[in-house]
């Protein structure tokens, strides 16, 4: 199985308890696939089946008319040119994972 970096980041309006819920939501959904990198910013490294399980969990949360999804898939490339300064060193997600 080849995995591939999603960067995924939102904006949901959460003026109403409807939006604070989506975005919660919408949140946890990622988290269930990747690390926060920011506060609406998560890196989810996924195989073909999750690249579209992830998309199809997220479309059935967002509200198209109110909210902003967006998915950037990055290769070998461009994955390798990340760079980052400051708080939360990025985890290795490929590496070892230890419970």
């Amino acid at each position: 199985m080849t995995a591939m970096l999603l960067l995924v980041t939102y904006d949901v309006a959460t003026a109403t308890p409807e939006g604070r819920r989506r975005l919660r939501r919408v949140a946890m959904a990622c988290k269930n696939y990747g690390q926060r990198v920011q506060k609406s910013v998560f890196e989810c490294l996924v195989g073909p089946e999750q690249v579209i399980l992830l998309r199809e969990a997220l479309l059935a949360i967002v509200d198209p008319s109110e909210d902003s999804l967006r998915i950037y898939p990055l290769d070998e490339h461009v994955r390798k040119a990340i760079e980052h300064y400051g708080v939360n060193a990025p985890l290795d997600l490929e590496g070892p994972l230890i419970i």
